[in-house]
């Protein structure tokens, strides 16, 4: 049973990320019809938003501290932050020491920046034009974002602190009458990607913008015949979904050190998750991302690999050819798409 609820808790950490994702990419497609082979790179810039502001909060200038001496007997040069000198050493302390929640302030207005300029730069020439036009070109904008991450970062991860507040373990398994001890930070993101969620489709649901745009993604046509300016509010979903990967990077830094590549390594899988959940299902994105995560989760045990090893990297795409084999729109995709 304790090894049943871990694997559990570790598919619902893995899965958080893949439905973040997924669901960013619905709602591209689903609002503009665009694959966004580009979206993955959103979710590493997020994360490199996290990298920036831990980099400058820890911006530092030598001083002279007179309670050190070096061998001499001189007073000795240390570094201390800006923050620090400007807050105070115990709120400075603590403004660092909360770098990557801090972040998220800054990435959302960034994103959104990035999803406007993409969409009205680039991607709106490509509306009209086949899905393999559109795969090719944010395929490539992908690799120059990538590269240019490469250039200014490196290509080598770097390590990205949670707060010490919620580095620790905590003992889950109470709630069970049992011990299973997890990553307290791992369970602040999965809640994070809930509260996310649920924004999301509250946003979508029970709004008039939301209202418009679900009509919008219903019959575009329709919707513009009615004096709507449909577009900008398209325009505005794209910089939302830019914002919402952004938000999945910044918060995921802790758990895997940002590199140039993460973009590309979660943009795959992904997809996978978007088809299997239906092409333009928001619910389908979500609970194909948490469902692909768990199974993962479950495929990557000893006692499964032990006798069919390899499993834990191909579960996920098995199960999408199972799936798409019976029922090629996905677990919750309108009756038609995909079925031609």
């Amino acid at each position: 049973m304790d090894a049943i609820l871990l694997q559990i808790l570790n598919g619902l950490d893995k899965g958080s990320a893949y439905a973040l994702i997924a669901l960013g990419l619905t709602l591209i497609f689903g609002t503009l019809g665009v694959v966004n082979f580009a979206h993955g790179a959103l979710f590493m810039i997020g994360a490199f938003c996290a990298v920036t502001v831990q980099r400058i909060l820890n911006l530092s200038y030598e001083v002279v501290d007179e309670t050190q001496k070096d061998f001499l007997g001189n007073p000795l040069k240390v570094k201390a932050t800006y923050v620090e000198s400007w807050f105070g050493p115990e709120m400075g302390g603590a403004i660092i020491d909360w770098a990557v929640p801090i972040a998220i302030i800054f990435a959302i207005p960034i994103m959104i920046l990035i999803g406007f300029v993409m969409e009205r730069g680039l991607i709106k020439h490509f509306y009209k034009r086949e899905h393999a036009d559109q795969i090719l070109v944010t395929f490539g904008l992908a690799i120059v974002l990538q590269e240019v991450i490469k250039y200014f970062y490196g290509a080598n991860p770097i390590q990205t602190a949670s707060p010490e507040a919620l580095s620790g373990v905590a003992n889950v398994g109470a709630l069970f009458g049992t011990e299973i001890f997890y990553p307290v930070w791992r369970i602040v993101y999965f809640f994070f990607s809930v509260v996310i969620i649920g924004g999301i489709f509250s946003f979508l649901q029970f709004t008039t913008f939301g209202m418009v745009v679900r009509a919008g993604m219903a019959d575009r046509e329709t919707v513009g015949l009615l004096g709507i300016n449909i577009d900008r509010r398209f325009t505005i979903m794209f910089g939302i979904a830019a914002a919402v990967a952004g938000l999945a990077g910044v918060m995921y830094t802790p758990i895997n050190s940002p590199n140039y590549h993460m973009g590309m390594d979660f943009l795959v899988l992904s997809f996978v998750v978007v088809v299997v959940g239906g092409m333009g299902s928001l619910p389908g994105a979500v609970l194909a991302g948490f469902m692909l995560g768990i199974l993962e989760a479950f495929a990557s045990m000893n006692e499964i690999k032990s006798f069919l090893p390899g499993i834990d990297q191909i579960i996920i795409y098995v199960v999408a050819i199972i799936i798409l084999l019976t029922r090629p729109r996905g677990l919750m995709g309108r009756k038609g798409v995909m079925e031609e």
